[in-house]
C-alpha cells in the first residue's frame, strides 16, 4: 500500500464575481431591489434538501414589501404522498420512475389566488421556494438556491431536511434518498433545466452559515471554461459494512473512521464540483454541467443516445482489510425498463488498482447448477439466517492487481475480501439485487435490504464456469504500441455499451475524444499530465487513482509522466462510449 498525493477537493479556476456571507450576500441583493422599479417580482428557486430556514432568516429583512413562501401553495401533504405512494411503492429501497412536475404538487385554486395577488401588489415581492420559478415564469430577477446530492444525504443522515410537500426528516437516510431519485430531484432537475438559462444569481450554501452567490455570467463562464478541458468532480468517501482500509491511506482519509467501503469519483449525478472563483470555492452539483453544456461534454453522438444522462461511471469499492461485497445481480435492460422506469441499466466490470495476495472475484456461476436449487437455498438462508453456501453455486476467481472482470447485467458477482476495485459501469446506480450478505448488518444494525425475488427474474444462468473463463475475465488485445508505449483493450463485454481501453506509457501518447466524452483513472504511476497539442487548454495534472473526464469538445490531446513519474512507465485505463467496434 502506497500513500499517494490524491486530491480530494479538485477544481477549476475561474475569474468572476463572487460574493461570500450572509452580510456580502444580502448587501448585494439590496443593490438589486434598487436597480429595479418599485414594483418588482423577485424568485428564489431551491433545490431539495436547502436549508429553508437559514435563507429566510438572512433575506427576509432585505425589505421586500410581501414575501410569499411557496409551502404554503402545496396541496395537502396528505395528497402529496397520496400521489407519491405509488411511484415510491413499499419497497424499501427501489420505486418507479415516473415523469412529475412542480404543478403536481401545487394546488391549483391556490396558486391561481397568488398570482392575482402578485398582479395586483404594488410593491417588491420575493417569491421563495420550491417550484417559485414556477408561479412566476418571468421574474423580473430570478435567483437559485442549489444543493449537490451528496450533501442531500448527509443532511437526510442528519435528519435535518425534507422532501418536497412532506414532513419526513425523521425517515430513515434511504428512504430519504429512495424519495430523492424517484421523485423529489427529478422534479428539481425538470424545473432547473427550464430555467437554468434564465437565473440571474445562483446561491451556493451547502456549507451552513456560509454562503456564496455567484451571477449568470461567472457560472456561464465556470460551465464552458470546464466543459472545454479535462477536469474532475468532487470525491466523496463513504463507511460500508465490507469496507477496508486502502483509501484511507492511498487517499488521506480519516484514520479514526473504522473504515471506507466506497468512494464516488465519477458519478455527476451525486458528485459536486468545485468553482475556484478568485480564490473562493464556490460548490454546485456536477449535474449543472451536464444541463448546461451536454453537446459540448458529451458529444454529439453520446447526447442523442443518452439525452442530458452522463452514462459513465467510476467508483471505488474497497475490501483491503474488510470483507466480502454481497452476492449480487444487476437487471437486464427490459426488467428494468419494465419495474423501475429506467431505460438503460448498470452494466459494469471490476478492474483491479490493487489487490492482496489472497484476493478474489466471485462471477458467474458453477458448471451445471440447478436455476431451482439455488433459488431454493437463498431463501431458507434469508428466511432462517442459516448459512448459504456460495461457492457451491458460484465461481470464485483468484484476483491480482490489474486484473479486469466483465459483468454485463445479468451476471452473478461480488469482490471478494482483500480487493481495491475500480468499478467501471453505466451509470444507473442503485439497481443491485443483493442475493446474499453473509449474514451481516448494515451499518445501521439493520439487516441489509435482500431482494432474491428481483435476482432471480434477472440471473442469465447460461453464463457458467467456462464462458465466464474464456470471455468474462481479462480479456486482453493489443491494439497499437510504439517506442514507450503501448494500447490494450480490455473490454467491457460484447453486451454492453462501454469501451476500455489501457494504456502503458513511459512517453507521450496521443489521445482523440473522437467526439465523445472520455473518462479515465490512473492505475501506475505517481502523476501524469494532459496536453493540449495546440494549447487550446491549460495543462491538467492527475494523480494515481485519480478520475478524471475530458469533455467530446477537447477532441486531440495527449498524456504523459509527469514529476516523479518521469523515466518510469505510468498506466491509464478509460472508458467510453462504444458506437463502433
Amino acid at each position: 500500500m502506497r500513500k499517494s498525493n490524491y486530491d480530494k477537493a479538485p477544481s477549476t479556476a475561474v475569474n468572476g464575481n463572487i460574493w461570500s456571507g450572509w452580510l456580502e450576500i444580502s448587501n448585494r441583493v439590496k443593490e438589486i431591489m434598487a436597480e429595479h422599479k418599485s414594483k418588482s417580482v423577485f424568485v428564489m428557486e431551491c433545490y431539495q434538501g436547502v436549508m429553508h430556514d437559514e435563507i429566510l432568516q438572512n433575506i427576509s429583512s432585505l425589505g421586500f414589501d410581501t414575501i410569499i413562501n411557496t409551502e404554503e401553495l402545496f396541496k395537502s401533504e396528505d395528497e402529496v404522498r397520496a400521489m407519491s405512494d405509488p411511484i415510491l411503492t413499499d419497497d424499501r429501497l427501489f420505486g418507479r420512475r415516473v415523469s412529475k412536475s412542480y404543478m403536481d404538487f401545487f394546488d391549483c385554486g391556490k396558486m391561481d389566488e397568488c398570482r392575482r395577488r402578485i398582479a395586483n401588489h404594488s410593491g417588491r415581492i420575493l417569491v421563495y421556494g420550491h417550484g417559485a420559478s414556477c408561479v412566476v415564469p418571468d421574474a423580473d430577477v430570478l435567483m437559485y438556491a442549489d444543493m449537490p446530492r451528496w450533501e442531500i444525504q448527509m443532511r437526510s443522515r442528519r435528519k435535518e431536511v425534507n422532501g418536497l410537500g412532506v414532513h419526513n426528516a425523521s425517515d430513515a437516510p434511504s428512504a430519504h434518498y429512495k424519495r430523492g431519485y424517484f421523485l423529489d430531484w427529478l422534479v428539481c432537475d425538470n424545473q432547473k433545466k427550464r430555467v437554468m438559462d434564465k437565473v440571474d444569481y445562483w446561491l451556493d450554501t451547502t456549507i451552513k452559515n456560509n454562503p456564496k452567490m455567484i451571477d449568470r455570467v461567472t457560472f456561464n463562464k465556470g460551465m464552458e471554461l470546464t466543459a472545454t478541458k479535462p477536469f474532475r468532480v468532487v470525491p466523496f468517501f463513504d463507511p460500508a459494512p465490507w469496507g477496508g482500509q486502502w483509501m484511507k491511506e492511498v487517499c488521506d482519509l480519516d484514520k479514526d473512521v473504522p473504515n471506507f467501503g466506497w468512494c464516488f469519483d465519477c458519478v455527476p449525478e451525486e458528485n459536486s464540483l468545485y468553482l475556484d472563483i478568485n480564490g473562493v470555492i464556490y460548490e454546485m452539483p456536477a449535474n449543472n454541467l451536464v444541463f448546461s453544456q451536454t453537446r459540448k461534454l458529451l458529444g454529439a453522438p453520446v447526447e442523442a443516445r443518452f439525452g442530458e444522462d452522463f452514462p459513465i461511471r467510476f467508483d471505488f469499492l474497497d475490501t483491503m482489510g474488510g470483507g466480502n461485497l454481497s452476492l449480487q445481480v444487476h437487471p437486464t435492460t427490459q426488467y428494468i425498463r419494465d419495474t423501475f422506469g429506467i431505460y438503460y441499466t448498470q452494466d459494469e466490470s471490476y478492474y483491479l488498482l490493487d489487490a492482496e495476495p489472497d484476493a478474489t472475484v466471485y462471477l458467474g456461476l458453477k458448471s451445471g447448477v440447478c436455476p431451482e436449487e439455488m433459488i431454493a437455498a437463498l431463501k431458507q438462508s434469508q428466511d432462517t439466517g442459516c448459512e448459504f453456501d456460495a461457492e457451491k453455486f458460484v465461481n470464485k476467481w483468484p484476483a491480482k492487481k490489474h486484473d479486469h472482470y466483465l459483468i454485463p447485467a445479468g451476471t452473478i458477482h461480488c469482490s471478494g475480501a482483500g480487493a481495491m476495485v475500480l468499478e467501471i459501469s453505466a451509470t444507473p446506480s442503485i439497481f443491485t439485487f443483493k442475493l446474499w450478505d453473509w449474514g451481516r448488518l448494515g451499518l445501521d444494525g439493520l439487516p441489509r435490504p435482500i431482494n432474491i425475488g428481483h435476482g432471480a427474474n434477472v440471473i442469465q444462468w447460461d453464463r457458467q464456469t467456462e464462458k465466464i473463463k474464456n470471455g468474462f475475465i481479462n480479456q486482453v488485445t493489443e491494439i497499437a504500441s510504439g517506442d514507450g508505449w503501448r494500447e490494450e483493450r480490455t473490454g467491457l463485454h460484447e453486451n454492453e455499451f462501454i469501451e476500455t481501453r489501457r494504456h502503458w506509457f513511459s512517453v507521450p501518447v496521443t489521445h482523440d475524444t473522437d467526439g465523445g466524452v472520455q473518462v479515465f483513472n490512473v492505475v501506475q504511476g505517481d502523476e501524469v499530465i494532459v496536453e493540449s497539442p495546440t494549447g487550446a487548454f491549460t495543462p491538467f495534472v492527475a494523480h494515481y487513482a485519480e478520475t478524471f473526464i475530458v469533455p467530446a469538445s477537447v477532441g486531440r490531446f495527449t498524456v504523459r509522466p509527469y514529476g516523479k513519474s518521469v523515466g518510469s512507465e505510468c498506466g491509464t485505463i478509460k472508458a467510453y462510449v462504444r458506437f463502433r467496434q
